[in-house]
Protein backbone atom coordinates (compact mmCIF):
# COMPACT_ATOMS: atom_id res chain seq x y z
CA UNK A 1 0.00 0.00 0.00
CA UNK A 2 2.86 2.35 0.77
CA UNK A 3 4.44 1.81 -2.66
CA UNK A 4 1.04 2.33 -4.29
CA UNK A 5 0.68 5.65 -2.46
CA UNK A 6 4.06 6.75 -3.78
CA UNK A 7 3.10 5.87 -7.36
CA UNK A 8 -0.21 7.69 -6.95
CA UNK A 9 1.50 10.87 -5.69
CA UNK A 10 4.01 10.72 -8.55
CA UNK A 11 1.28 10.28 -11.16
CA UNK A 12 -0.71 13.16 -9.62
CA UNK A 13 2.25 15.54 -9.85
CA UNK A 14 2.92 14.56 -13.46
CA UNK A 15 -0.76 14.70 -14.47
CA UNK A 16 -1.20 18.21 -13.04
CA UNK A 17 1.87 19.47 -14.92
CA UNK A 18 0.81 17.87 -18.21
CA UNK A 19 -2.76 19.19 -17.92
CA UNK A 20 -1.62 22.74 -17.12
CA UNK A 21 0.82 22.69 -20.02
CA UNK A 22 -1.82 21.39 -22.43
CA UNK A 23 -4.28 24.12 -21.44
CA UNK A 24 -1.76 26.91 -21.92
CA UNK A 25 -0.29 25.84 -25.26
CA UNK A 26 -3.39 24.77 -27.15
CA UNK A 27 -4.54 26.85 -30.10
CA UNK A 28 -6.62 26.80 -33.31
CA UNK A 29 -7.02 28.65 -36.61
CA UNK A 30 -9.47 31.56 -37.07
CA UNK A 31 -12.43 31.56 -39.51
CA UNK A 32 -12.63 34.54 -41.90
CA UNK A 33 -14.97 36.06 -44.49
CA UNK A 34 -13.97 37.55 -47.84
CA UNK A 35 -12.30 40.92 -47.36
CA UNK A 36 -11.60 40.48 -43.64
CA UNK A 37 -8.26 42.04 -42.67
CA UNK A 38 -5.57 39.54 -41.66
CA UNK A 39 -2.48 41.31 -40.28
CA UNK A 40 1.00 40.25 -41.34
CA UNK A 41 3.56 40.52 -38.56
CA UNK A 42 7.32 40.75 -39.06
CA UNK A 43 9.05 38.51 -36.56
CA UNK A 44 12.78 38.18 -37.08
CA UNK A 45 15.77 38.07 -39.40
CA UNK A 46 19.02 36.18 -39.02
CA UNK A 47 21.66 33.97 -40.65
CA UNK A 48 20.06 30.84 -42.07
CA UNK A 49 22.87 28.63 -40.74
CA UNK A 50 22.57 30.05 -37.19
CA UNK A 51 19.04 29.44 -35.90
CA UNK A 52 19.79 30.92 -32.46
CA UNK A 53 21.17 34.17 -33.88
CA UNK A 54 17.97 36.14 -34.39
CA UNK A 55 17.34 39.86 -34.70
CA UNK A 56 14.23 41.96 -34.91
CA UNK A 57 13.06 42.44 -38.48
CA UNK A 58 13.42 46.20 -38.50
CA UNK A 59 17.06 46.12 -37.44
CA UNK A 60 17.55 46.02 -41.21
CA UNK A 61 16.50 49.22 -43.05
CA UNK A 62 13.15 47.99 -44.37
CA UNK A 63 10.30 50.47 -44.59
CA UNK A 64 8.46 50.33 -41.26
CA UNK A 65 5.16 51.77 -39.99
CA UNK A 66 5.42 55.22 -38.44
CA UNK A 67 4.06 53.94 -35.14
CA UNK A 68 5.41 50.73 -33.71
CA UNK A 69 2.66 48.20 -33.00
CA UNK A 70 3.65 44.91 -31.41
CA UNK A 71 1.58 41.76 -31.23
CA UNK A 72 0.70 40.52 -27.77
CA UNK A 73 2.57 37.25 -27.19
CA UNK A 74 2.26 34.44 -24.70
CA UNK A 75 5.14 33.05 -22.67
CA UNK A 76 6.06 30.34 -25.16
CA UNK A 77 6.47 32.78 -28.05
CA UNK A 78 8.74 35.00 -25.96
CA UNK A 79 10.85 32.00 -24.90
CA UNK A 80 11.17 31.02 -28.56
CA UNK A 81 12.65 34.42 -29.38
CA UNK A 82 9.60 35.79 -31.23
CA UNK A 83 9.28 39.58 -31.34
CA UNK A 84 6.35 40.30 -33.65
CA UNK A 85 5.66 43.76 -35.06
CA UNK A 86 2.93 44.86 -37.45
CA UNK A 87 4.02 45.63 -41.02
CA UNK A 88 2.75 47.78 -43.88
CA UNK A 89 1.61 44.71 -45.81
CA UNK A 90 -2.16 44.38 -46.27
CA UNK A 91 -3.38 40.91 -47.26
CA UNK A 92 -7.18 40.76 -46.83
CA UNK A 93 -8.80 37.34 -46.92
CA UNK A 94 -9.42 36.05 -50.49
CA UNK A 95 -8.39 39.36 -52.11
CA UNK A 96 -5.91 38.87 -54.97
CA UNK A 97 -3.71 41.56 -56.49
CA UNK A 98 -0.40 41.88 -58.32
CA UNK A 99 2.42 44.38 -57.89
CA UNK A 100 0.85 46.53 -55.19
CA UNK A 101 3.26 49.20 -53.98
CA UNK A 102 4.41 48.85 -50.39
CA UNK A 103 6.71 51.86 -50.08
CA UNK A 104 9.42 53.88 -51.80
CA UNK A 105 12.44 55.45 -50.11
CA UNK A 106 16.15 56.07 -50.56
CA UNK A 107 18.86 53.78 -49.25
CA UNK A 108 21.84 55.56 -47.71
CA UNK A 109 25.32 53.98 -48.02
CA UNK A 110 25.09 52.56 -44.44
CA UNK A 111 21.71 51.02 -45.33
CA UNK A 112 23.18 49.43 -48.45
CA UNK A 113 26.09 48.03 -46.45
CA UNK A 114 23.64 46.60 -43.91
CA UNK A 115 21.79 44.78 -46.68
CA UNK A 116 25.07 43.59 -48.21
CA UNK A 117 26.21 42.17 -44.87
CA UNK A 118 22.83 40.46 -44.48
CA UNK A 119 23.13 38.88 -47.92
CA UNK A 120 26.70 37.78 -47.13
CA UNK A 121 25.36 36.11 -43.98
CA UNK A 122 22.58 34.41 -45.98
CA UNK A 123 19.95 36.18 -43.89
CA UNK A 124 16.37 34.94 -43.95
CA UNK A 125 13.27 36.63 -42.56
CA UNK A 126 10.19 35.26 -40.86
CA UNK A 127 6.71 36.73 -41.13
CA UNK A 128 3.68 35.55 -39.18
CA UNK A 129 0.33 35.43 -40.99
CA UNK A 130 -2.62 34.09 -38.99
CA UNK A 131 -0.14 32.35 -36.66
CA UNK A 132 1.51 30.62 -39.63
CA UNK A 133 5.22 31.23 -40.29
CA UNK A 134 6.33 32.57 -43.67
CA UNK A 135 10.01 32.31 -44.55
CA UNK A 136 12.00 34.05 -47.25
CA UNK A 137 15.43 35.48 -48.04
CA UNK A 138 16.59 39.10 -48.09
CA UNK A 139 18.42 38.82 -51.38
CA UNK A 140 21.18 36.95 -53.16
CA UNK A 141 24.64 37.46 -54.58
CA UNK A 142 26.20 36.30 -57.80
CA UNK A 143 29.70 36.28 -59.23
CA UNK A 144 29.97 38.03 -62.58
CA UNK A 145 32.84 38.88 -64.92
CA UNK A 146 33.29 42.63 -65.10
CA UNK A 147 36.12 43.98 -67.28
CA UNK A 148 37.78 40.57 -67.26
CA UNK A 149 37.74 40.22 -63.47
CA UNK A 150 35.36 38.42 -61.11
CA UNK A 151 33.10 40.67 -59.07
CA UNK A 152 30.46 39.88 -56.48
CA UNK A 153 27.12 41.47 -57.36
CA UNK A 154 24.50 41.93 -54.62
CA UNK A 155 20.79 41.82 -55.41
CA UNK A 156 17.98 42.86 -53.06
CA UNK A 157 14.57 41.23 -53.54
CA UNK A 158 11.97 43.98 -53.93
CA UNK A 159 8.84 42.10 -55.04
CA UNK A 160 7.34 39.57 -52.61
CA UNK A 161 4.69 37.10 -53.79
CA UNK A 162 2.48 35.52 -51.12
CA UNK A 163 0.73 32.30 -52.13
CA UNK A 164 -2.00 31.56 -49.58
CA UNK A 165 -3.93 28.29 -49.41
CA UNK A 166 -7.45 28.34 -47.97
CA UNK A 167 -10.47 26.01 -47.62
CA UNK A 168 -13.18 28.64 -47.89
CA UNK A 169 -13.10 30.26 -44.46
CA UNK A 170 -9.74 29.29 -42.96
CA UNK A 171 -6.13 29.88 -43.92
CA UNK A 172 -4.37 26.54 -44.31
CA UNK A 173 -0.88 27.37 -45.53
CA UNK A 174 1.24 30.35 -46.63
CA UNK A 175 4.24 30.30 -48.97
CA UNK A 176 6.59 33.02 -50.12
CA UNK A 177 8.53 33.59 -53.31
CA UNK A 178 10.14 36.55 -55.01
CA UNK A 179 9.79 37.89 -58.54
CA UNK A 180 13.13 37.11 -60.24
CA UNK A 181 12.58 40.08 -62.58
CA UNK A 182 12.39 42.50 -59.66
CA UNK A 183 15.83 42.55 -58.14
CA UNK A 184 17.69 45.69 -57.18
CA UNK A 185 21.45 45.81 -57.74
CA UNK A 186 22.96 47.17 -54.51
CA UNK A 187 26.61 46.40 -55.29
CA UNK A 188 27.61 50.09 -55.17
CA UNK A 189 27.55 51.21 -51.53
CA UNK A 190 29.08 54.62 -52.12
CA UNK A 191 26.01 56.47 -53.39
CA UNK A 192 22.37 56.73 -52.38
CA UNK A 193 19.98 54.38 -54.14
CA UNK A 194 16.19 54.69 -54.55
CA UNK A 195 14.18 51.52 -53.89
CA UNK A 196 10.53 50.55 -54.29
CA UNK A 197 9.09 47.47 -52.60
CA UNK A 198 6.04 45.74 -54.07
CA UNK A 199 4.05 42.65 -53.19
CA UNK A 200 1.40 40.35 -54.68
CA UNK A 201 -1.26 38.09 -53.23
CA UNK A 202 -2.44 34.75 -54.67
CA UNK A 203 -5.17 32.59 -53.13
CA UNK A 204 -5.43 28.86 -53.81
CA UNK A 205 -8.43 26.71 -52.83
CA UNK A 206 -7.80 23.36 -51.14
CA UNK A 207 -9.98 20.49 -49.96
CA UNK A 208 -8.05 20.06 -46.69
CA UNK A 209 -10.34 20.59 -43.65
CA UNK A 210 -7.61 22.11 -41.45
CA UNK A 211 -3.95 23.02 -41.42
CA UNK A 212 -3.19 19.88 -39.40
CA UNK A 213 -3.67 17.85 -42.60
CA UNK A 214 -0.94 19.67 -44.54
CA UNK A 215 1.74 17.22 -45.64
CA UNK A 216 5.16 18.72 -45.03
CA UNK A 217 8.46 17.90 -46.69
CA UNK A 218 9.50 15.93 -43.61
CA UNK A 219 6.96 13.26 -44.55
CA UNK A 220 8.48 12.56 -48.00
CA UNK A 221 11.17 10.15 -46.76
CA UNK A 222 8.96 8.54 -44.13
CA UNK A 223 9.32 5.04 -45.60
CA UNK A 224 13.12 5.21 -45.58
CA UNK A 225 13.06 6.64 -42.08
CA UNK A 226 10.84 3.87 -40.74
CA UNK A 227 13.10 1.29 -42.38
CA UNK A 228 16.18 2.79 -40.72
CA UNK A 229 14.47 2.91 -37.33
CA UNK A 230 13.27 -0.68 -37.77
CA UNK A 231 16.79 -1.86 -38.60
CA UNK A 232 18.19 -0.10 -35.56
CA UNK A 233 15.53 -1.51 -33.24
CA UNK A 234 15.90 -5.07 -34.57
CA UNK A 235 19.69 -4.92 -34.17
CA UNK A 236 19.42 -3.67 -30.61
CA UNK A 237 16.74 -6.20 -29.67
CA UNK A 238 18.81 -9.07 -31.09
CA UNK A 239 21.85 -7.99 -29.11
CA UNK A 240 19.75 -7.48 -26.01
CA UNK A 241 18.11 -10.88 -26.38
CA UNK A 242 21.47 -12.52 -26.90
CA UNK A 243 22.87 -10.99 -23.72
CA UNK A 244 19.67 -11.79 -21.79
CA UNK A 245 19.88 -15.46 -22.78
CA UNK A 246 23.49 -15.72 -21.70
CA UNK A 247 22.83 -13.90 -18.42
CA UNK A 248 19.84 -16.08 -17.53
CA UNK A 249 21.77 -19.29 -18.23
CA UNK A 250 24.71 -18.10 -16.12
CA UNK A 251 22.39 -17.12 -13.27
CA UNK A 252 20.63 -20.48 -13.43
CA UNK A 253 23.97 -22.28 -13.18
CA UNK A 254 24.98 -20.05 -10.24
CA UNK A 255 21.76 -20.82 -8.35
CA UNK A 256 22.20 -24.55 -8.93
CA UNK A 257 25.84 -24.43 -7.85
CA UNK A 258 25.09 -22.52 -4.65
CA UNK A 259 22.15 -24.81 -3.81
CA UNK A 260 24.34 -27.89 -4.33
CA UNK A 261 27.08 -26.40 -2.20
CA UNK A 262 24.67 -25.75 0.66
CA UNK A 263 23.39 -29.33 0.52
CA UNK A 264 26.94 -30.66 0.72
CA UNK A 265 27.76 -28.16 3.51
CA UNK A 266 30.84 -27.15 1.61
CA UNK A 267 29.89 -23.66 0.67
CA UNK A 268 32.81 -21.97 2.41
CA UNK A 269 35.41 -24.01 0.50
CA UNK A 270 33.75 -23.94 -2.93
CA UNK A 271 32.05 -20.54 -2.80
CA UNK A 272 33.14 -18.01 -5.37
CA UNK A 273 31.61 -15.25 -7.46
CA UNK A 274 28.85 -12.85 -6.52
CA UNK A 275 27.61 -14.74 -3.46
CA UNK A 276 30.95 -14.17 -1.80
CA UNK A 277 30.27 -10.43 -1.50
CA UNK A 278 26.78 -10.79 0.01
CA UNK A 279 27.96 -9.02 3.15
CA UNK A 280 29.14 -5.93 1.19
CA UNK A 281 26.78 -5.63 -1.76
CA UNK A 282 24.21 -3.61 0.21
CA UNK A 283 26.75 -1.34 1.89
CA UNK A 284 25.61 2.25 1.33
CA UNK A 285 27.72 4.30 -1.10
CA UNK A 286 29.84 7.32 -0.28
CA UNK A 287 28.40 10.83 -0.76
CA UNK A 288 24.84 9.87 0.16
CA UNK A 289 23.53 13.42 -0.33
CA UNK A 290 24.83 13.67 -3.90
CA UNK A 291 23.71 10.15 -4.75
CA UNK A 292 20.16 10.78 -3.50
CA UNK A 293 20.02 14.13 -5.31
CA UNK A 294 21.00 12.51 -8.61
CA UNK A 295 18.25 9.91 -8.24
CA UNK A 296 15.66 12.57 -7.41
CA UNK A 297 16.61 14.67 -10.43
CA UNK A 298 16.74 11.59 -12.63
CA UNK A 299 13.18 10.57 -11.81
CA UNK A 300 12.01 14.16 -12.29
CA UNK A 301 13.65 14.43 -15.71
CA UNK A 302 12.20 11.05 -16.68
CA UNK A 303 8.71 12.31 -15.81
CA UNK A 304 9.45 15.54 -17.70
CA UNK A 305 10.40 13.66 -20.89
CA UNK A 306 7.39 11.37 -20.60
CA UNK A 307 5.06 14.34 -20.10
CA UNK A 308 6.50 16.23 -23.07
CA UNK A 309 6.25 13.15 -25.31
CA UNK A 310 2.69 12.50 -24.13
CA UNK A 311 1.62 16.01 -25.14
CA UNK A 312 3.49 15.60 -28.42
CA UNK A 313 1.58 12.42 -29.24
CA UNK A 314 -1.66 14.31 -28.49
CA UNK A 315 -0.71 16.82 -31.20
CA UNK A 316 -0.17 19.83 -28.93
CA UNK A 317 3.03 20.93 -30.70
CA UNK A 318 2.89 22.21 -34.26
CA UNK A 319 4.61 24.74 -36.48
CA UNK A 320 1.81 27.26 -35.85
CA UNK A 321 1.57 26.70 -32.08
CA UNK A 322 4.71 28.61 -31.34
CA UNK A 323 6.67 28.03 -28.14
CA UNK A 324 4.34 25.28 -26.93
CA UNK A 325 7.23 22.94 -26.17
CA UNK A 326 8.97 25.54 -23.97
CA UNK A 327 5.85 26.26 -21.92
CA UNK A 328 5.10 22.56 -21.52
CA UNK A 329 8.65 21.77 -20.39
CA UNK A 330 8.70 24.68 -17.91
CA UNK A 331 5.37 23.81 -16.29
CA UNK A 332 5.94 20.05 -16.18
CA UNK A 333 9.38 20.63 -14.66
CA UNK A 334 7.90 22.91 -12.01
CA UNK A 335 5.07 20.53 -11.07
CA UNK A 336 7.31 17.46 -10.99
CA UNK A 337 9.72 19.06 -8.51
CA UNK A 338 7.72 17.32 -5.79
CA UNK A 339 8.75 13.99 -7.32
CA UNK A 340 12.38 15.09 -7.15
CA UNK A 341 12.09 15.92 -3.46
CA UNK A 342 10.17 12.77 -2.60
CA UNK A 343 12.59 10.37 -4.33
CA UNK A 344 15.62 12.14 -2.87
CA UNK A 345 14.14 12.21 0.64
CA UNK A 346 13.04 8.57 0.47
CA UNK A 347 16.42 7.28 -0.72
CA UNK A 348 18.33 9.45 1.77
CA UNK A 349 16.12 8.08 4.54
CA UNK A 350 16.74 4.49 3.39
CA UNK A 351 20.50 5.12 3.49
CA UNK A 352 20.18 6.51 7.03
CA UNK A 353 21.41 9.99 6.16
CA UNK A 354 21.35 12.81 8.68
CA UNK A 355 22.17 16.03 6.78
CA UNK A 356 18.62 16.62 5.53
CA UNK A 357 18.81 20.32 4.67
CA UNK A 358 21.89 19.94 2.49
CA UNK A 359 20.41 16.87 0.80
CA UNK A 360 17.20 18.73 -0.07
CA UNK A 361 18.97 21.83 -1.36
CA UNK A 362 21.32 19.71 -3.43
CA UNK A 363 18.41 17.82 -4.98
CA UNK A 364 16.75 21.09 -6.03
CA UNK A 365 19.84 22.82 -7.43
CA UNK A 366 21.74 19.85 -8.88
CA UNK A 367 20.34 20.27 -12.39
CA UNK A 368 18.48 23.56 -12.10
CA UNK A 369 21.52 25.43 -10.74
CA UNK A 370 23.92 24.72 -13.64
CA UNK A 371 21.08 25.20 -16.12
CA UNK A 372 20.21 28.60 -14.66
CA UNK A 373 23.87 29.70 -14.73
CA UNK A 374 24.24 28.56 -18.34
CA UNK A 375 20.98 30.20 -19.43
CA UNK A 376 21.98 33.46 -17.72
CA UNK A 377 25.37 33.45 -19.47
CA UNK A 378 23.78 32.78 -22.87
CA UNK A 379 21.19 35.49 -22.25
CA UNK A 380 24.00 37.99 -21.64
CA UNK A 381 25.65 36.82 -24.88
CA UNK A 382 22.37 37.44 -26.73
CA UNK A 383 22.09 40.89 -25.14
CA UNK A 384 25.66 41.70 -26.24
CA UNK A 385 24.71 40.75 -29.80
CA UNK A 386 21.49 42.79 -29.54
CA UNK A 387 19.65 39.62 -30.49
CA UNK A 388 15.92 39.07 -30.06
CA UNK A 389 16.79 35.70 -28.50
CA UNK A 390 17.59 37.56 -25.28
CA UNK A 391 14.75 37.18 -22.79
CA UNK A 392 13.12 40.40 -21.56
CA UNK A 393 13.41 41.22 -17.86
CA UNK A 394 9.70 40.61 -17.29
CA UNK A 395 9.93 37.10 -18.73
CA UNK A 396 12.89 36.29 -16.51
CA UNK A 397 10.87 37.47 -13.48
CA UNK A 398 7.95 35.22 -14.47
CA UNK A 399 10.24 32.18 -14.76
CA UNK A 400 11.85 32.93 -11.40
CA UNK A 401 8.43 33.28 -9.78
CA UNK A 402 7.35 29.90 -11.16
CA UNK A 403 10.53 28.28 -9.87
CA UNK A 404 10.43 29.92 -6.43
CA UNK A 405 6.67 29.88 -5.72
CA UNK A 406 5.82 26.52 -7.34
CA UNK A 407 8.89 24.39 -7.94
CA UNK A 408 10.85 24.94 -4.71
CA UNK A 409 7.90 24.53 -2.28
CA UNK A 410 6.87 21.32 -4.05
CA UNK A 411 10.43 20.02 -3.76
CA UNK A 412 10.47 20.78 -0.03
CA UNK A 413 7.07 19.16 0.52
CA UNK A 414 8.16 16.12 -1.47
CA UNK A 415 11.39 15.83 0.53
CA UNK A 416 9.54 15.95 3.84
CA UNK A 417 7.05 13.37 2.61
CA UNK A 418 9.81 11.07 1.39
CA UNK A 419 11.60 11.30 4.72
CA UNK A 420 8.51 10.52 6.80
CA UNK A 421 6.66 8.00 4.66
CA UNK A 422 9.34 6.00 2.84
CA UNK A 423 9.64 2.28 3.51
CA UNK A 424 12.87 0.86 4.96
CA UNK A 425 15.56 -0.39 2.60
CA UNK A 426 14.91 -4.08 3.42
CA UNK A 427 18.15 -5.60 2.15
CA UNK A 428 18.01 -9.40 1.71
CA UNK A 429 21.47 -9.80 3.30
CA UNK A 430 23.06 -8.27 6.37
CA UNK A 431 26.01 -5.95 5.81
CA UNK A 432 29.29 -6.82 7.55
CA UNK A 433 31.14 -4.29 9.67
CA UNK A 434 34.38 -4.43 7.69
CA UNK A 435 34.29 -4.15 3.88
CA UNK A 436 35.76 -6.99 1.88
CA UNK A 437 38.90 -6.28 -0.12
CA UNK A 438 38.35 -6.15 -3.87
CA UNK A 439 40.75 -8.38 -5.86
CA UNK A 440 43.05 -6.93 -8.50
CA UNK A 441 41.16 -6.51 -11.77
CA UNK A 442 42.44 -6.51 -15.37
CA UNK A 443 42.26 -3.15 -17.15
CA UNK A 444 39.35 -4.14 -19.38
CA UNK A 445 37.16 -4.99 -16.36
CA UNK A 446 37.76 -1.77 -14.46
CA UNK A 447 35.24 1.05 -14.05
CA UNK A 448 36.14 3.54 -16.81
CA UNK A 449 36.26 0.90 -19.54
CA UNK A 450 32.94 -0.64 -18.52
CA UNK A 451 31.29 2.76 -18.26
CA UNK A 452 32.30 3.57 -21.85
CA UNK A 453 31.15 0.16 -23.03
CA UNK A 454 27.76 0.65 -21.37
CA UNK A 455 26.85 3.72 -23.43
CA UNK A 456 27.54 2.30 -26.88
CA UNK A 457 24.55 -0.03 -27.23
CA UNK A 458 21.89 2.47 -26.01
CA UNK A 459 23.37 5.16 -28.25
CA UNK A 460 23.19 2.85 -31.26
CA UNK A 461 19.43 2.64 -30.65
CA UNK A 462 18.88 6.39 -30.94
CA UNK A 463 21.57 7.83 -33.21
CA UNK A 464 19.40 7.67 -36.36
CA UNK A 465 16.53 9.57 -34.80
CA UNK A 466 19.00 11.91 -33.13
CA UNK A 467 19.88 13.39 -36.53
CA UNK A 468 16.26 14.34 -37.23
CA UNK A 469 15.88 15.88 -33.78
CA UNK A 470 19.03 17.94 -34.28
CA UNK A 471 17.93 19.02 -37.75
CA UNK A 472 14.70 20.30 -36.20
CA UNK A 473 16.10 21.95 -33.06
CA UNK A 474 19.26 23.37 -34.68
CA UNK A 475 17.93 23.77 -38.19
CA UNK A 476 14.79 24.64 -40.05
CA UNK A 477 13.20 21.21 -40.42
CA UNK A 478 9.74 20.71 -38.95
CA UNK A 479 9.54 17.69 -36.64
CA UNK A 480 6.19 15.91 -36.47
CA UNK A 481 6.81 12.17 -36.07
CA UNK A 482 6.57 12.08 -32.30
CA UNK A 483 5.32 8.50 -32.33
CA UNK A 484 8.70 7.34 -33.67
CA UNK A 485 10.47 9.50 -31.09
CA UNK A 486 8.44 7.95 -28.26
CA UNK A 487 9.20 4.45 -29.56
CA UNK A 488 12.92 5.22 -29.72
CA UNK A 489 12.83 6.61 -26.17
CA UNK A 490 11.19 3.43 -24.86
CA UNK A 491 13.85 1.33 -26.61
CA UNK A 492 16.54 3.55 -25.09
CA UNK A 493 15.18 2.99 -21.57
CA UNK A 494 14.90 -0.78 -22.06
CA UNK A 495 18.40 -1.16 -23.51
CA UNK A 496 19.94 1.09 -20.85
CA UNK A 497 18.25 -0.92 -18.14
CA UNK A 498 19.41 -4.26 -19.46
CA UNK A 499 23.00 -3.33 -20.32
CA UNK A 500 23.46 -1.86 -16.83
CA UNK A 501 22.08 -5.03 -15.22
CA UNK A 502 24.49 -7.14 -17.28
CA UNK A 503 27.52 -5.06 -16.32
CA UNK A 504 26.46 -5.06 -12.67
CA UNK A 505 26.31 -8.86 -12.70
CA UNK A 506 29.74 -9.16 -14.32
CA UNK A 507 31.09 -6.72 -11.73
CA UNK A 508 29.71 -8.70 -8.80
CA UNK A 509 30.89 -11.97 -10.36
CA UNK A 510 34.52 -10.82 -10.00
CA UNK A 511 33.83 -9.89 -6.35
CA UNK A 512 33.72 -6.11 -6.91
CA UNK A 513 30.93 -4.89 -4.64
CA UNK A 514 31.19 -1.14 -5.45
CA UNK A 515 28.25 -1.29 -7.84
CA UNK A 516 26.11 1.64 -6.61
CA UNK A 517 27.98 4.47 -8.27
CA UNK A 518 29.20 2.20 -11.10
CA UNK A 519 25.64 1.37 -12.19
CA UNK A 520 24.73 5.05 -12.17
CA UNK A 521 27.72 6.01 -14.30
CA UNK A 522 27.18 3.05 -16.64
CA UNK A 523 23.55 3.94 -17.27
CA UNK A 524 24.33 7.61 -17.78
CA UNK A 525 27.31 7.09 -20.08
CA UNK A 526 25.01 7.42 -23.10
CA UNK A 527 25.05 11.16 -22.34
CA UNK A 528 28.77 11.18 -23.17
CA UNK A 529 28.08 9.56 -26.53
CA UNK A 530 25.34 12.12 -27.24
CA UNK A 531 27.78 14.95 -26.50
CA UNK A 532 30.30 13.31 -28.82
CA UNK A 533 27.61 13.27 -31.50
CA UNK A 534 27.03 16.99 -30.82
CA UNK A 535 30.67 17.69 -31.69
CA UNK A 536 30.37 15.56 -34.84
CA UNK A 537 27.11 17.25 -35.90
CA UNK A 538 28.47 20.74 -35.34
CA UNK A 539 31.64 20.14 -37.35
CA UNK A 540 30.41 17.95 -40.19
CA UNK A 541 26.62 18.24 -40.55
CA UNK A 542 25.71 21.79 -39.63
CA UNK A 543 27.10 25.05 -40.98
CA UNK A 544 26.80 27.01 -37.75
CA UNK A 545 29.45 29.64 -37.06
CA UNK A 546 30.19 32.58 -34.80
CA UNK A 547 30.62 32.86 -31.05
CA UNK A 548 26.94 33.36 -30.25
CA UNK A 549 25.68 30.32 -32.16
CA UNK A 550 28.57 28.14 -30.96
CA UNK A 551 27.98 29.09 -27.33
CA UNK A 552 24.23 28.50 -27.65
CA UNK A 553 24.72 25.11 -29.30
CA UNK A 554 27.29 23.69 -26.91
CA UNK A 555 25.84 25.46 -23.86
CA UNK A 556 22.33 24.09 -24.20
CA UNK A 557 23.40 20.72 -25.62
CA UNK A 558 25.84 20.36 -22.74
CA UNK A 559 22.93 20.77 -20.33
CA UNK A 560 20.82 18.31 -22.34
CA UNK A 561 23.61 15.74 -22.18
CA UNK A 562 24.02 16.37 -18.44
CA UNK A 563 20.29 15.81 -17.99
CA UNK A 564 20.47 12.64 -20.10
CA UNK A 565 23.33 11.40 -17.92
CA UNK A 566 21.29 11.99 -14.75
CA UNK A 567 18.09 10.44 -16.13
CA UNK A 568 19.65 7.36 -17.74
CA UNK A 569 21.98 6.89 -14.77
CA UNK A 570 18.91 6.77 -12.53
CA UNK A 571 17.31 4.20 -14.82
CA UNK A 572 20.50 2.13 -14.68
CA UNK A 573 20.74 2.25 -10.89
CA UNK A 574 17.13 1.32 -10.16
CA UNK A 575 17.33 -1.52 -12.69
CA UNK A 576 20.50 -2.82 -11.07
CA UNK A 577 19.04 -2.42 -7.57
CA UNK A 578 15.99 -4.50 -8.52
CA UNK A 579 18.23 -7.16 -10.07
CA UNK A 580 20.66 -7.29 -7.13
CA UNK A 581 17.84 -7.64 -4.60
CA UNK A 582 16.34 -10.43 -6.70
CA UNK A 583 19.46 -12.58 -6.96
CA UNK A 584 20.43 -12.22 -3.31
CA UNK A 585 16.88 -12.93 -2.21
CA UNK A 586 17.05 -16.20 -4.16
CA UNK A 587 19.91 -17.61 -2.08
CA UNK A 588 20.51 -18.13 1.61
CA UNK A 589 22.69 -15.42 3.14
CA UNK A 590 24.46 -15.86 6.46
Amino acid sequence: PEGGAVEMKTSHFTAVGVLAAALLVSGSSTPYKRGDPVPLFANKVGPFANPSEQYEYYTLPFCAPREEERKSQHLGEVLAGDRMMKTLYQLPFLIEFTGRKLCSYTLDPPDIEAFQNAIDGDFYFEFIYDDLPVWGFIGEKETEIVHGAEQTVYYLFTHYIFSITHNGNQIIEVNWEHDPESRLDITDATNELPVTFRYSSKWVKTHLPSRDHVVKDTQQHLEIRWFSIFNSIVTVLLLTGFLATILMRVLKNDFMRYAKGEEEQAVETDESGWKLVHGDVFRYPANKELFSAILGNGVQLFCLVMGVLFLACLGVYSHYNRGALFVAALLIFAFTSGINGYVCGAMYSKMEGTNWVWSLLLSYFLFLGPFFVMATFLNFVAVAYNSSTALPFGTVVIILLILTLVSFPLCVIGGISGRNFSAPFAAPCRTTKMPREIPQLPWHRQGPVQVLMAGFLPFSAIYIELYYVFASVWGHKLYSLYGILTLVFVILIVVTSFITISLTYFQLAIEDHHWWWRSLFSGGSTGLFIFGYCIYYFNFKAKMNGFMQTSFFFGYMGMVCFGAWIMLGTVGFYSSLTFVKYIYRSIKCD
